[in-house]
């Protein structure tokens, strides 16, 4: 069998949550870390909610890093908004209160561990589940990395579907643009995994029924938080399958169907977020992003429905 090696960057939320369980708990990947980042919830609650989530997963072996609390050109920490408070709740943990974790973040932080661990070794895959102002941080501060030979995989964007903060704008890139212009036109392997995708397939009630029926803790937990997100995004009984399509995508990438694009984002005016094709770079073809324009939506929705017996 082989091993995948990740590293997830997330803003703990609801649909991270299930990102990161998967993460944890399938035995085809090695969670090297996580660091956490500011979107869902402020990045405090992040590392917070991530360090929870670690322990009922009994995997507090995997190390939590603490990264940049607010966007590249902003003077001030990000603030969630009331939208966002809303899908996930008060804290990012839907209507319960995640038990605080024995143990603490790393004390170094999000920044230090990716650039040290992409300087040592090319072998890991980096997932980014929120705003990119971490890995961007990385880049910027270390040009020598733009030869990286590892993975990014992103949950981020809409191309050819309208966004879901406005017409054009998907909210991880919409809440740090510079971030992810960096990241796309970096020129490393880069993987979107945009709502092209992720609004085609669904998570149910019933996943959370047999969540919660596995009698674990985790499972009661999950099972609450994924209730609660339907509740407050699509509601009647299914919601959309964002975050962990990214985590899916590391282990079948073949569920989907890619087309690679010379992308860039746009960071001003009306546009301000969208994630577009570069004209400028149409030949370019040494900085290519390989988008998810099509998912096998029953293989995907089948993954997630065996996912209980790890819970």
């Amino acid at each position: 069998m082989v091993m995948i090696n990740l590293v997830l960057d997330l803003d703990t939320g609801i649909d991270d949550a299930i990102a990161l369980s998967i993460a944890a708990k399938d035995e085809r990947i090695n969670l090297l870390g996580v660091t956490c980042t500011y979107g869902n919830v402020t990045v405090d609650e992040s590392a917070y909610n991530t360090l929870s989530l670690l322990s009922l997963l009994d995997r507090s072996d995997v190390p939590v890093y603490k990264g940049r609390d607010r966007a590249l050109l902003s003077s001030s920490p990000y603030i969630p908004h009331e939208a966002g408070r809303k899908i996930h709740g008060p804290k990012g943990s839907g209507d319960i209160t995640l038990k605080e974790s024995k143990r603490s973040i790393e004390k170094i932080n999000a920044i230090d561990y990716l650039s040290s661990l992409m300087m040592k070794r090319d072998d890991f895959t980096i997932i980014t589940t929120g705003p990119m102002t971490n890995l961007a941080s990385v880049l910027s501060s270390y040009p020598t990395l733009s030869s990286w030979k590892g993975k990014v995989i992103f949950m981020g964007g809409a191309l050819t579907v309208r966004g879901n903060v406005n017409h054009f704008a998907e909210a991880n890139i919409f809440k740090d643009p510079e971030a992810a212009k960096i990241v796309v036109e970096s020129g490393l392997d880069v993987t979107m995994i945009g709502l092209d995708v992720t609004e085609r397939t669904r998570l149910y009630r019933t996943n959370a029924e047999k969540w919660k029926d596995r009698g674990s803790e985790i499972g009661e937990t999950l099972g609450s938080m994924l209730d609660y997100y339907i509740d407050n995004t699509l509601g009647m009984d299914e919601t959309y399958v964002h975050d962990p399509s990214a985590v899916i995508a590391s282990l079948h990438p073949e569920y989907f169907s890619f087309l690679p694009f010379p992308l860039t984002v746009e960071t001003e005016g009306l546009d301000r977020g969208r994630v577009v094709v570069d004209e400028k770079r149409l030949l370019d073809r040494d900085k290519m992003v390989k988008v998810a324009l099509d998912v096998d939506r029953v293989k995907l929705e089948g993954f997630l429905s065996s996912f209980d017996r790890y819970l």
